[in-house]
């Protein structure tokens, strides 16, 4: 009860900040960057990896091969991304990166596929 005898009405408290919070941001950001780097590096073999010929077999199994992983690797960043943007760590816009090269390894793997 308060002085006056009237109850105050209880408010919600926010959450603190967490002090060291920039720590876990910048951490998950240079994960996220360097998955990236590698993801993206992925994809783009699969799409530079062009057939010379009809007799090139290889270089289509290579190219989809390389778009399997990259595929793989984009599946994976997404779920690096969803345990960071829980733990509030990163905002929601990060699970715009896995999104475009999870996107470009579908379209090597399907529209894009190199033909003999």
């Amino acid at each position: 009860m308060s002085p006056g005898g009237r109850s105050t009405p209880s408010v919600p408290q926010a959450r603190q900040p967490r002090s060291f919070s920039w720590v876990g941001t910048g951490v998950c950001a240079v994960v996220l960057a360097l998955a990236t780097l590698v993801t993206g590096y992925v994809v783009l073999t699969a799409y530079v990896v062009e057939p010379d010929g009809p007799w090139d077999e290889q270089a289509v199994t290579d190219s989809g091969f390389a778009a399997g992983i990259g595929l793989a690797f984009s599946v994976v960043m997404a779920l690096l991304t969803w345990v960071f943007v829980k733990a509030e760590w990163l905002r929601r816009w990060w699970y715009a990166i896995p999104v475009m090269l999870a996107v470009g390894a579908l379209l090597r793997l399907t529209l894009l596929a190199p033909e003999l």
